[in-house]
């Protein structure tokens, strides 16, 4: 059990939904007014003010309530300290949409507590919608549960993937998967939020997600919501994810099998570089 208590669960999942909101309500207020973007090491990977500004808004939120907790975040705002309880805060996941004042972005905070996601929240403040999850008690959209959809097969998905920051210059750069799963299922999107893509599954609007080069924040809530809700996420072995250095697929479970089986076919037809 990850919890002391379910008053103490209670009050980590209120902290993170209220920072999420708040940082949804902030970077929601700001959409299409952006005076600074700034670069981390390519042109397609980017990181606006707004980005920095929801990070200080949610460090600040959980600090004032749990001062002992270290924070992970993904700009760098976060602190080390040693209580076991870890939060993981993606402040802005969809920088590129955001930037072009594109409305498909999230808020993503999940906690950890001794090694074990225990709680995420992923927050779509463009259609107030808030996905929430705990271990073992489910996952919830604005308070009702959700579920993974029931598709069967591969042949009748909606999938929705994502790309590296290194496109240009790498070799695995999973387009050559893409294009296997595109001639395999109904359609593949590309929406740029790797973690509103990990709600959308779990919530059952898409049968799976995958993307192979992530960071912890992108996918911690939105992993364990999917699992909540009925479905798989695991890394492309079939392997648990490991937030270190994570790499996706996340299903229904139905199709997990078909996706798995995919990617192990072209992955294994060239070596990655």
């Amino acid at each position: 059990m990850c919890y002391a208590s379910t008053d103490m669960a209670d009050s980590f999942l209120e902290v993170a939904v209220d920072a999420a909101r708040r940082a949804g309500g902030l970077l929601l207020g700001r959409l299409g007014s952006l005076r600074q973007i700034d670069y981390k090491g390519s042109p397609s990977n980017i990181v606006t003010e707004m980005d920095r500004q929801a990070e200080a808004l949610i460090v600040e939120c959980i600090g004032r309530r749990f001062p002992d907790h270290a924070i992970l975040a993904e700009e760098g705002g976060g602190r080390a300290r040693s209580s076991g309880h870890r939060w993981i805060v993606d402040p802005l996941d969809g920088t590129t949409n955001y930037a072009h004042g594109m409305p498909f972005f999230a808020v993503s905070i999940a906690l950890e507590i001794a090694g074990v996601v225990a709680l995420g929240v992923v927050y779509d403040p463009n259609r107030e919608e808030c996905f929430t999850a705990r271990r073992g008690h489910g996952a919830f959209l604005n308070g009702a549960p959700i579920r993974v959809s029931e598709t069967p097969t591969l042949d009748e998905s909606l999938l929705s993937t994502g790309y590296p920051y290194d496109i240009r210059t790498i070799r695995d750069n999973n387009l050559a998967e893409h294009a296997a799963f595109m001639v395999r299922c109904r359609s593949v999107r590309e929406m740029g939020s790797a973690a509103i893509n990990l709600a959308l599954v779990a919530a059952g609007r898409l049968d799976a997600f995958w993307e192979l080069k992530l960071g912890p924040w992108d996918v911690a809530a939105g992993c364990l919501m999917v699992e909540e809700a009925g479905g798989r996420a695991t890394n492309p072995a079939g392997g648990p994810v490991d937030l270190d250095s994570p790499s996706v697929v996340a299903s229904n479970g139905r199709i997990h099998g078909e996706m798995l089986a995919t990617l192990k076919e072209v992955r294994g037809q060239a070596p990655s570089a």
